[in-house]
């Protein structure tokens, strides 16, 4: 009988044992309330595909700002509402029902607007059954563009500083990103780009109106670009969501209007930077038919469709008001204006800006002090909030350049550059 007990003794311990042992990877309990077996999964051990990503600047110096009462001139988005007449077209339509799956493509009827814009601003005549795709947004639109035609190992070149969605999309699709540095006046260096591409170059990423830094690029510079890849199989993407904020009467250089380069690139621009809508998330895609299927492949499994009654109600306001380009041309440049001349004796350095809504300080003269710290001083004891520009560069690269948003309330703008002036005078 004690024999017995050892031997069940020994067994129990023995399967105590293996229990312990498969709970590393479960842990299986009893319910008491219903005598129940429930197994729970200890967590699992993951290998993160962006290791290095965060929370992007804009998320933390934008909270940053709403916690410390600062006037925030950091995140690109206005404080002022968009247009009326769209405003009241979004609602009659949510009213009428137009609530339900929009085409995978876009409406349309925007679609048709779109194509009509194109021909009209740039000679670019793209069909709106097969080259034109409305995205939910251009973060979205550039991001398929990239998984499209991206496959692991392929190169990207991307210009520095960028904007930060560029280099994590090319890494999720597999691709090595490729800096392509600009110079210390934000200028193309053609002899250095031409360098960097390979046989393994899959795609050129652009950006103009190029944020942060303002410059625009011009047609000139669209020629070197086309005699770069002439005869290669590379493919381009530009970003030109800020198309009608280009000032001082300079014309947007749209590669949608470039012989060159137009049948080998993905165009995309943005509603809400357009009309002061941001928070909508609609923008779209002008690509040739090939590019376009290949595009709207990646799109469907994406987003599928973007927002129905918003679609609508650009498109009436499109139709309405195809003045308004012009007219959003002039309000920013007065806006910029206005900033530029507010700042002008905080003893910093102001950097052209020839386009977009973001105004460029260097205050390397006066203080050596890291962007991200100056940042988050001037926003913490300062109470107005600014980007640090080296959260545009792949490595980190420190300028002493801060990077402001002038798409605000004249009072706001105001009010910003008086505590900036202060702020400079204590901090700094």
């Amino acid at each position: 009988m004690l024999q017995s007990y050892k031997l069940c003794a020994g067994t129990a311990s023995l399967r105590v044992v293996r229990q312990h042992l498969h709970c590393q990877t479960q842990c299986i309990h009893s319910n008491p309330t219903n005598g129940r077996t429930h197994r729970m999964l200890q967590p699992l051990h993951l290998q993160s595909r962006l290791p290095d990503v965060g929370v992007t600047i804009f998320t933390r110096m934008s909270l940053l700002a709403q916690q410390h009462g600062a006037i925030n001139l950091s995140q690109g988005f206005p404080d002022y509402p968009g247009p009326a007449a769209l405003m009241e077209a979004m609602v009659d339509h949510l009213r009428a029902g137009d609530n339900q799956y929009a085409p995978m493509a876009g409406l349309p009827r925007l679609r048709e607007a779109i194509a009509a814009k194109q021909a009209m601003l740039y000679g670019a005549h793209y069909d709106p059954d097969l080259e034109i795709t409305v995205t939910a947004g251009a973060t979205q639109g550039v991001y398929t563009a990239i998984t499209c035609m991206t496959r692991p190992g392929d190169e990207v070149i991307v210009f520095e500083p960028s904007f930060d969605s560029y280099v994590p999309g090319i890494r999720l699709a597999g691709g090595i990103p490729v800096p392509a540095r600009l110079d210390a006046d934000y200028r193309p260096d053609w002899t250095a780009l031409a360098t960097l591409i390979t046989p393994r170059t899959r795609l050129i990423l652009i950006n103009s109106p190029h944020n942060p830094s303002g410059r625009c690029w011009q047609t000139s510079d669209l020629d070197r670009l086309a005699g770069l890849l002439r005869g290669t199989n590379i493919a381009l993407i530009s970003d030109e969501v800020y198309e009608h904020m280009a000032f001082d009467n300079r014309p947007h250089a749209s590669v949608a209007a470039h012989a060159g380069l137009r049948d080998r690139a993905f165009v995309i621009s943005s509603f809400g930077k357009t009309y002061h809508v941001t928070g909508w998330k609609v923008a779209y895609c002008c690509a040739p038919r090939a590019l376009s299927e290949e595009f709207r492949r990646s799109h469907q499994f994406i987003t599928f469709c973007v927002h129905t009654p918003s679609q609508h109600a650009l498109t009436d306001f499109m139709q309405a008001r195809p003045d308004w380009y012009a007219e959003l041309t002039a309000f920013y440049q007065a806006k910029r204006d206005l900033f530029r001349s507010a700042i002008a004796d905080s003893g910093l350095h102001l950097q052209p800006c020839e386009g977009t809504y973001f105004q460029q300080v260097d205050y390397g003269h006066l203080s050596d002090l890291p962007d991200h710290d100056l940042a988050r001083r001037l926003t913490v004891e300062g109470g107005v909030a600014a980007i640090p520009v080296s959260a545009f560069y792949l490595q980190g690269e420190d300028r002493r350049v801060l990077r402001f948003c002038f798409a605000k309330r004249t009072e706001t703008l105001e009010e910003g550059a008086h505590r900036l002036r202060l702020a400079i005078k204590t901090i700094v």
